[in-house]
């Protein structure tokens, strides 16, 4: 990341934009990613206007998702995408053809293995090359796709209500879906290239007409007041997609500007990991991870606003009486960039994918949540050996900044300037560990991250150990569950719930 494009290399995808792609000196793979989406931007308004509910049938909506969602897989990655039509093909006859009781888990067993054997191939036959054929990305996405649906029907066919949570309930699933619906919740072109991930329940009323209706009754339901949303005319996204746009422009700005000055892989120079100072290291880590997150800014907001041109993503009325239309967003930028905590920095950060790793793996299992779910993540990212020192690594971290926060932090609530000097602090030791804890995610090789380490004399993972180990038997007590369940019904109601439903992730030990 941040180094010179090379634009000279096969592709098994569209060459039809090749003149283009050496004219901005960027790969052809990005080239064709970005005109996907951004045709994708226009498709959806059209589809909001012209394919609307009002206009044609649920079939017709569906036919047409699934239809520009397999068009763009095949523009981008030629015969590869048969890889991903091959998977959502196999699951659907998981799904009607085997036990209910038991197809949660061959949906999980066939999606990851599937997935973990073409990461496999991308880092032993690549050889660490991030290649135009590089189909992972919708890969892990339908993968996603394809195991919550499936937790979600064994939830409604397999369950009783009471084993269920309350948000396994809102989506619990009762009636397997036709091919159709399978094809176009998991191959929409609104999602198929880069996410986000969304709830089958959810994508369905979107597709006949119910979204907007829905959130609003779910608001009005969970909230005292009495001048409640009557439907005239469905909300306009349209306010949503300029900002996010807006957004989009900046971060693509920022990353001709910023990213590229300040490599990744400087960090693992030899002359400067022999010559700098280790505060000079520090600082540049620092600034090239702050650097390389536009790109993933940019990625995730464009994909937002994509939906939202559609009519997908409506979250409900805020408490200015605005439509908001983050249901389904992936990141929240001002709360990862003001992050005072580990914790808050995960939350907001790849938020659908936090939400999935929720539903199927850290709701479900009997022990251990966390460092399973941390495997999962790591898993389900690929197979180089960076990612899987990134989410190792997050493992003592996590645990030692609860210990802290929970040792510590009620000495500082005592008034606003020691609460604003532990914001300070913890703002800056959250960043520092974010940086610390992610460079081998983008480093990828065994070789670079322990460089990488050594050259930080592995400070963070001391400190993180040993801050566990003293502070594991001497924190503050935990505040009762109501005070917590108070505070987050204290706001906007549909907001609480999808933020509520993401932060459990890594709440509880």
């Amino acid at each position: 990341m941040g180094e010179p494009a090379q634009t000279q290399f096969k592709t098994t995808g569209s060459e039809w934009l090749l003149p283009v792609s050496e004219y901005l000196g960027f790969p052809l793979d990005q080239v064709n990613f970005l005109a996907c989406q951004l045709f994708a931007l226009t498709a959806a308004f059209c589809f909001r206007l012209y394919l609307s509910p009002a206009h044609v049938s649920p079939l017709v909506r569906h036919f047409v998702a699934a239809l520009l969602g397999i068009s763009f897989l095949v523009f981008c990655f030629g015969w590869y995408s048969s890889h991903i039509l091959a998977v959502v093909v196999a699951n659907y006859l998981i799904i009607i053809k085997a036990d209910l009781n038991n197809v949660h888990r061959y949906s999980m067993v066939i999606s990851m293995g599937y997935l973990t054997a073409c990461q496999v191939s991308r880092v032993f036959i690549f050889n660490y090359g991030i290649l135009s054929t590089d189909f992972s990305g919708p890969l892990m996405i339908v993968t996603q796709k394809l195991t919550t649906l499936a937790f979600q029907l064994h939830d409604g066919m397999c369950k009783k209500t009471e084993q269920l949570t309350q948000e396994q309930k809102l989506m619990a699933i009762n009636v397997r879906p036709s091919l159709i619906e399978y094809l176009s919740y998991n191959l929409n072109f609104l999602s198929v290239l880069v996410g986000p991930c969304s709830n089958y329940k959810e994508y369905t009323d979107f597709i006949e007409g119910r979204h907007i209706s829905t959130r609003l009754k779910q608001q009005h339901a969970s909230s005292n007041r009495q001048n409640g949303y009557n439907k005239t005319q469905d909300p306009s996204p349209l306010n949503a997609v300029c900002h996010k746009l807006v957004v989009c422009a900046g971060c693509m700005l920022f990353f001709l500007t910023i990213t590229r000055s300040l490599p990744i892989k400087y960090n693992v120079d030899p002359d400067f990991v022999s010559q700098a100072s280790f505060l000079t290291r520090l600082t540049y880590a620092f600034f090239s991870i702050q650097a390389a997150r536009p790109k993933f800014y940019f990625a995730w907001t464009l994909a937002d606003a994509v939906n939202n041109a559609a009519g997908y993503g409506f979250l409900g009325m805020d408490e200015h009486g605005k439509p908001s239309w983050d249901l389904i967003s992936n990141l929240n930028i001002i709360g990862i960039e003001t992050a005072t905590s580990f914790k808050t920095f995960i939350d907001n950060w790849n938020i659908q994918t936090g939400i999935w790793l929720k539903t199927v793996c850290y709701d479900r299992a009997p022990k251990h949540r966390l460092a399973l779910t941390f495997i999962l993540s790591a898993l389900w990212h690929g197979v180089y050996p960076g990612y899987y020192f990134t989410f190792l690594t997050a493992i003592p971290i996590t645990i030692a900044a609860r210990a802290i926060r929970r040792s510590i932090r009620h000495y500082f609530l005592g008034s606003r300037v020691m609460k604003l000097g532990y914001d300070i602090l913890t703002w800056a030791a959250t960043q520092l560990a974010i940086c610390y804890t992610v460079m081998p995610f983008l480093l990828l090789a065994v070789n670079y991250t322990i460089v990488y380490y050594r050259s930080m004399y592995f400070h963070v993972h001391i400190i993180s150990i040993l801050a566990a180990v003293a502070l594991h038997r001497k924190h503050k007590p935990r505040e009762p569950t109501t005070t917590k369940t108070s505070s987050v019904s204290s706001s906007a109601p549909c907001s609480a719930q999808c933020q509520h439903v993401h932060s459990n992730n890594n709440d509880k030990d």
